[in-house]
C-alpha cells in the first residue's frame, strides 16, 4: 500500500509478506538449529509433506477460481483472447530463449522455466502448479521450488512496494 501525504510518500509492504518471511525463517532455521526439539527429525521432502502441500494448493486454486466472475467479461472475449495469445507467444519465447539458457540448460532450468511461464501467464499458484506437473512426471527439482516462489512471491512484492510509489511520485 502507498500512503501519499503532500509530497512525502510512505510505503508499507503487503500484509502477507511478514508471513512469507516467517515461513522462510522457520523452514530454514528450525531444522538446522533444533533438530531434536520433539525427539524426531523435522519432516521435509517426505510424501506426507508433499500431500499436505498438494491439498493446500488445490484448495487455494479452487477458492480462487470459484470467486472469479468470468461471465461479466463476455463482451470483451475477443480482445482478451487476442491479448492472451500474444502474451503466450511472448512468454514461451522468453521462457525458452532466455530463462532456460540463463538458468543452466539442465533439468532444474526446465522446471524453473515452467514456473516462470506459469507466473508470467497467471500468478505464483499457476507457477507452482506448472512446476508440480513437470516434477510429478519427470522427478523432483528442489532448487526450482526454492527459487521460483521466493522470487515470484517475495522479492517481487518488495520491489513493487518500493517502485510503485517512486513512479507515482515522479511521473
Amino acid at each position: 500500500m502507498c500512503y501519499v501525504v503532500g509530497t512525502v510518500s510512505r510505503t508499507q509492504a503487503p500484509l502477507f509478506v511478514s508471513a512469507l518471511i516467517s515461513g522462510i525463517v522457520i523452514s530454514y532455521v528450525m531444522p538446522a538449529n533444533f533438530p531434536r526439539l520433539s525427539e524426531r527429525s523435522w519432516p521435509s521432502r517426505s510424501p506426507s509433506m508433499a500431500l499436505i502441500a498438494d491439498i493446500a494448493m488445490g484448495a487455494f486454486l479452487a477458492m480462487s477460481l470459484v470467486s472469479m466472475q468470468l461471465w461479466t467479461l463476455i463482451d470483451l472475449a475477443l480482445p482478451i483472447l487476442s491479448i492472451l495469445v500474444a502474451q503466450f507467444v511472448v512468454v514461451a519465447a522468453i521462457s525458452l530463449l532466455v530463462v532456460f539458457r540463463f538458468m543452466g540448460r539442465n533439468y532444474d532450468a526446465a522446471v524453473v522455466s515452467a514456473g516462470f511461464g506459469g507466473y508470467a501467464l497467471g500468478a505464483v499458484t499457476v507457477a507452482m502448479a506448472n512446476m508440480s506437473a513437470v516434477t510429478i512426471r519427470y522427478g523432483a527439482s528442489h532448487m526450482a521450488f526454492i527459487i521460483v516462489p521466493m522470487v515470484a512471491a517475495f522479492f517481487i512484492d518488495l520491489v513493487n512496494a518500493m517502485m510503485i510509489p517512486f513512479f507515482l511520485a515522479n511521473f
